[in-house]
């Protein structure tokens, strides 16, 4: 132990450097760290989707985006519905059975969708990434088959899929079209992107 005496002015000089140096960390270091969390439009990028189903007449499709994908929203007529069961023949995987984590259990089903009449389907081929066409109308058809039941005709390399999405046989196109997470708010209202009630 010391016998000198302890310099007050220099201890308080040296408790105000640390107190500042110590403030001045904290303001370096909040920046810094927050440039870890993601932006807003990262956040916005990847949020849910709510989409307004009201005006939607069957035999109808309207298109919203989620997280850069657009992502269809079909009311199928009760033909359609009707007519999904009458091709599981021509189609390479007509339960959904070879990639589990592109259809939501929920969605496992003839018309791969929480209600028969309304699919919901990321409207990318499964191929390279193109956008598919939609060709509703059912019977012979410029670069599809003369028995065609409707469905989408991907004009990249030729995939067609039917109205739930599904992939017909010997097509470039590998698996089925991606089902996206979704529940129903209302009647006419979809979630897309979250499917925590389902």
């Amino acid at each position: 132990m010391s016998n000198q005496p302890v310099d007050q002015s220099r201890r308080t000089w040296v408790t105000m450097a640390c107190a500042a140096g110590g403030v001045g960390g904290v303001a370096t270091a909040i920046p810094f760290v927050s440039t870890f969390q993601p932006s807003e439009r990262a956040r916005a990028a990847g949020a849910a989707v709510e989409a307004d189903i009201s005006n939607l007449k069957s035999g109808e499709m309207m298109t919203v985006e989620w997280r850069g994908k657009p992502v269809w929203i079909i009311k199928r007529t009760p033909e359609q519905v009707a007519g999904l069961s009458k091709i599981d023949g021509q189609l390479a995987d007509p339960k959904s059975e070879r990639k589990l984590e592109m259809t939501p259990e929920y969605a496992r089903n003839e018309h791969r969708s929480i209600k028969p009449e309304v699919l919901v389907a990321v409207g990318i081929c499964t191929h390279l990434g193109c956008s598919p066409s939609s060709k509703f109308q059912a019977g012979p058809q410029a670069s599809l088959p003369d028995d065609w039941p409707g469905g989408f005709l991907c004009p990249c390399h030729g995939s067609t899929f039917d109205l739930a999405g599904r992939v017909f046989k010997n097509k470039p196109a590998p698996d089925n079209l991606e089902i996206p997470p979704h529940m129903y708010l209302s009647d006419t209202k979809l979630l897309i992107g979250e499917d925590k009630k389902a």
